[in-house]
C-alpha cells in the first residue's frame, strides 16, 4: 500500500475516532450533569471523571484541527499563533489526562479502603482538597508545556532540514541535543510520578480485591450467580482504564521519543502517533458510562 493512500485511511481513522470520543465524553459530561440533579449523594471520583472528560473533549477537538483544512484556516488569526496555541493546548491537555487519570486511581483506592487501613485516615483530606489538586494540576502543565510554545510554528513548503512536521500547517523548529534531551526528560519524570502512582494504587486495589474475594468465598458459594457491588464495579472500571492507559502511553513514549531524538518527519508515523495518543480518550468516557449504575438507570428511562 502507499504512503498517501496509507496517510489517508490513518486520517480518516482519527476522524471517526475523534467523533465517537467526542460523542462519548459530551454524553458523559451531560449524565453527570444529570445525576448532580438527580441525586444529592455525591461520589469522590464524580468531580474527577467529570473534569477527565472535558479535557478529553478540548484534547480530541484539537487533535482534529491539527489536520482538518477546513477547521484550520476558519480560524481568522496568524498562523503561527494557531500553530503554537494548538500544540500548547494539545499538551497541557495530555498532562491534565495522565494527572486525573491518575486521581481517579488514588480516590477509588481510598474509597475500598477499610476503615483500619492508613489510607482511610486521609479519605476526607482528599475528597476536600480536590479544588486544589486541581489547580495544582492546571499549574504543573501550564508551565512545563510552556518552553515547547516557541518551537512550534507554521510549516511551508520550503525544503528545510531543521524543523520536525507535526501536520500540514504546523512544524517544530529544531532544537539542540542538550535542549532536547532536557525536556524529554523533564516531561518524562513528571509523567513517570503519576504513572508510578497509578500502578501503586491499581496494585493496591487489586490486593484489597483478592482479600476480599478469599474472604467472602464461603458467602459465594449459596449464590449462583452473585451479583458485582456498584463499589467493585467501578474499582474495575478504574483499574481498566489504567492498565489500558499504561499500555497506550508506553506505545506512544516509543514513537515520539524515536521521532523526536532522530528528528525524523514520517507523515504516516505521526498520524498513527496521534491515532495512538487519542484511543484513551475516546476509549474511557464508554467504560466510566458503563460502571456508573446511575448513568445506566438515566439510559434506561430515557429508553
Amino acid at each position: 500500500m502507499s504512503t498517501p493512500s496509507t496517510f489517508v485511511i490513518i486520517k480518516k481513522c482519527l476522524y471517526f475516532q475523534t467523533g465517537v470520543g467526542v460523542s462519548g465524553n459530551s454524553c458523559l459530561l451531560f449524565f453527570y450533569i444529570c445525576t448532580f440533579f438527580q441525586d444529592q449523594r455525591r461520589k469522590a471520583t464524580d468531580l474527577a471523571t467529570c473534569h477527565l472528560a472535558f479535557v478529553h473533549t478540548v484534547m480530541l477537538l484539537i487533535s482534529v484541527d491539527f489536520y482538518s483544512p477546513a477547521m484550520f484556516e476558519s480560524l481568522s488569526v496568524e498562523n503561527d499563533f494557531k500553530c503554537k496555541a494548538l500544540f500548547y493546548v494539545h499538551r497541557v491537555m495530555r498532562g491534565l489526562s495522565i494527572c486525573t487519570t491518575c486521581l481517579l486511581s488514588v480516590l477509588q483506592a481510598t474509597t475500598i479502603s477499610p476503615s483500619s487501613s492508613w489510607l482511610a485516615k486521609y479519605k476526607q483530606k482528599f475528597t476536600s482538597h480536590l479544588v486544589h489538586a486541581f489547580f495544582f494540576f492546571w499549574s504543573l502543565n501550564l508551565t512545563s508545556s510552556g518552553k515547547m510554545i516557541i518551537y512550534a510554528v507554521t510549516y511551508t513548503n520550503v525544503t528545510q532540514t531543521d524543523i520536525l512536521k507535526l501536520s500540514k500547517y504546523c512544524s517544530l523548529l529544531h532544537m539542540n541535543t542538550t535542549v532536547r534531551a532536557l525536556l524529554l526528560t523533564l516531561t518524562f519524570a513528571r509523567d513517570v510520578f503519576f504513572v508510578g502512582l497509578m500502578l501503586i494504587f491499581s496494585a493496591y486495589m487489586v490486593s484489597l480485591l483478592c482479600r476480599h474475594q478469599r474472604t467472602s468465598q464461603n458467602l459465594r458459594r449459596a449464590s449462583v450467580s452473585p451479583r458485582i457491588s456498584p463499589v467493585k464495579r467501578a474499582t474495575h472500571s478504574i483499574l481498566l482504564l489504567v492498565s489500558f492507559f499504561v499500555v497506550m502511553y508506553w506505545v506512544d513514549l516509543l514513537i515520539s521519543s524515536f521521532l523526536t531524538m532522530l528528528w525524523a518527519s514520517d507523515p504516516v508515523v505521526l498520524s498513527f502517533n496521534r491515532l495512538v495518543v487519542n484511543v484513551y480518550a475516546t476509549f474511557s468516557p464508554f467504560v466510566l458510562i458503563n460502571s456508573d449504575k446511575r448513568i445506566i438507570n438515566i439510559l434506561q428511562n430515557i429508553i
